[in-house]
């Protein structure tokens, strides 16, 4: 037996059946009183997020993994049906000077985020708005503070994916220069987060799956020393919540 065609088989008829499911699901709210479709929609919303804040068994990150790579089988088929009417070529082919799309091509996650309506992530997709790509309040914050060419460390490390020597090489600097300054701003910014999220963490109040593990890393990681110096740090930083600063 043909295992790999076989295995390819299945892939496609999953593909198929998801994408089914999907249009099914689609024009039953599209059907739906108008006034039912935000309720829907928010309900759908806030299933997946309970299913997902309370995984905690493989069995269970397995099912969240499946509705994850469902959702992207549906993003990816909707993008394809979008670009019906353009060049298959020339969204394979390489482009050249006299054929510019910026960015190219259409798989950039530029686009992506395009297709799919989220215009801010691209309105904001600059080393100077960073934090405007983050959902969290701290981390909003964390980053606003942050100075213009800490910004630009943290966008082309984090989000473009930069390695430390091409970074160094526009900005004249060495690699490990590069580093060094990645590493100390990161370990300060999850200071931060830690004392803004310790107080929860130690008093077993709800947090999110990724808050959970951040925190608990966090705290196991630490010496002694650094634990104590941590705890006075959130003793501070309840202080200053009392006291509305």
């Amino acid at each position: 037996m043909d295992y790999d065609s076989e295995e390819k088989r299945r892939r496609r008829e999953h593909r198929r059946k998801v994408i089914a499911d999907w249009k099914a699901e689609a024009r039953a709210l599209r059907d739906a009183d108008p006034n039912k479709r935000m309720l829907l929609r928010e309900a759908k919303r806030e299933a997946m997020r309970r299913i997902e804040e309370s995984a905690r068994t493989e069995e269970d990150f397995k099912k969240v993994i499946l509705i994850w790579n469902n959702v992207r089988i549906v993003a990816n088929w909707r993008i394809e049906k979008n670009e019906t009417g353009i060049s298959f070529k020339l969204r394979k082919a390489e482009v050249t000077d006299d054929t510019k799309i910026i960015p190219p091509p259409f798989k950039h996650e530029w686009w992506k985020n395009l297709l799919r309506g989220q215009f801010l992530d691209v309105i904001f997709d600059c080393p100077h708005e960073i934090q405007e790509l983050t959902s969290s309040r701290p981390g909003y914050l964390y980053t606003e503070e942050l100075d213009e060419t800490h910004k630009a460390l943290l966008y082309y490390k984090a989000i473009r994916q930069w390695r430390s020597q091409r970074i160094a090489e526009d900005r004249g600097q060495t690699a490990k220069n590069i580093r060094q300054v990645y590493n100390t701003m990161i370990e300060n910014i999850g200071v931060k987060l830690y004392v803004h999220l310790s107080p929860r963490y130690h008093a077993g109040r709800p947090l999110t799956p990724r808050q959970y593990r951040f925190c608990a890393g966090y705290w196991d990681r630490e010496s002694e020393v650094e634990k104590e110096r941590l705890m006075r740090k959130v003793e501070m930083e309840k202080k200053r919540r009392r006291e509305g600063g």
